[in-house]
């Protein structure tokens, strides 16, 4: 057994056949913010076979009191976020397969990416993706660990599909949406709380060790010195569309999905093209220098400013408007510069 995870091994619940499985596994992450980048780093440290994250972002310096993986390099050079994961995720173990992804997790990709993984860990910043998340898991019956944290108050819970209620389930006991945006505030110890929970099931489940996967569903207030601990198995109901008798997984219906996002706590919209696909950043680039419009780009995505706006476009077509919560008149700036 390599040198590098002895320690792990010494740990009784983990031991060298548990070393041995992690080392086989597949972990998908969704969103590479403050939990995302966490999970990833702990989870690649600890010998996960192979990583596959997911974000559609990209590093700003408002992300690095509290997202570890990032630098003001990356800052700088406007990099997006899983592009800037990989890299680091790479230097720190490179034993393990790391693959990025920048994008949605719309529910086409959902759909291809988790039927291949044995663990999906929750770290994004909105309900429409969580959502369809959940579906995924339960379609394919891959455990996932929800996490969201706001100021200094987090929650966690494990889902495994056949066994516990799933997040559309929970909707109906628990108010969880008011911890989908972070206008409130961060500070990082909540953040470390979270993942410390997220990793620790995480590797319960890629152990195998069913037995040992919290069933409760955990928040704390870490300023207020308040920690909770629910029993949610009451909480599944036969009728539920994602994991009900009759199951439909109305999340992983496209047209259920908006094709414009008001960004957690930012005057940021997102837009989606109708069609996804790839554009080149290059000839675009070249056509808005010469319509007057300042651009910077990166292999990744360029960055458009004219009259005091600034577009953000990724490689996939997708654009964030930056400097306005109006989808309306993100629109019409999106329609302006894309034509």
């Amino acid at each position: 057994m390599n040198e590098r995870y002895s320690r792990q091994v010494l740990f009784p619940g983990i031991g060298k056949e548990g070393q041995e499985k992690i080392s086989r596994k597949h972990v998908l992450i969704i969103g590479a913010g403050a939990l995302g980048s966490g999970n990833a780093e702990i989870l690649a440290r600890a010998g996960v076979g192979k990583i596959t994250i997911v974000d559609r972002d990209y590093v700003e310096a408002s992300n690095l009191q509290r997202q570890q993986l990032y630098t003001e390099e990356d800052v700088a050079e406007k990099l997006p976020k899983a592009a800037a994961a990989e890299k680091r995720l790479k230097a720190i173990n490179s034993d393990v397969e790391v693959r990025a992804i920048i994008g949605d997790a719309t529910p086409e990709m959902l759909e291809e990416l988790v039927p291949d993984v044995n663990v999906m860990i929750d770290a994004t910043d909105n309900f429409e993706t969580r959502m369809g998340m959940n579906d995924a898991a339960q379609k394919y019956n891959v455990p996932w660990i929800y996490g969201a944290c706001v100021g200094s108050f987090g929650m966690s819970f494990s889902i495994i599909p056949g066994n516990t209620p799933c997040l559309n389930c929970l909707l109906r006991t628990i108010p969880l949406q008011g911890m989908t945006c972070d206008t409130g505030g961060i500070i990082s110890p909540t953040v470390q709380m979270v993942i410390s929970h997220q990793t620790a099931e995480a590797l319960k489940m890629l152990v195998e060790d069913w037995e040992a996967v919290r069933t409760s569903f955990v928040s704390f207030d870490l300023w207020r010195n308040q920690y909770s601990s629910m029993k949610m198995s009451k909480a599944k109901f036969a009728g539920c569309l994602s994991c009900g008798e009759e199951r439909t997984y109305p999340y992983l219906d496209r047209d259920n999905m908006t094709k414009t996002t008001v960004l957690c706590g930012r005057d940021t919209v997102q837009i989606r093209p109708a069609k996804a696909g790839e554009i080149s950043l290059e000839q675009l680039s070249a056509q808005l220098c010469s319509l007057g419009y300042k651009v910077k780009g990166n292999p990744y995505l360029l960055s458009v400013e004219m009259g005091g706006e600034r577009m953000v476009i990724f490689q996939d077509g997708r654009a964030l408007i930056h400097g306005t919560k109006d989808l309306t008149h993100a629109k019409t700036i999106y329609q302006r510069i894309m034509g």
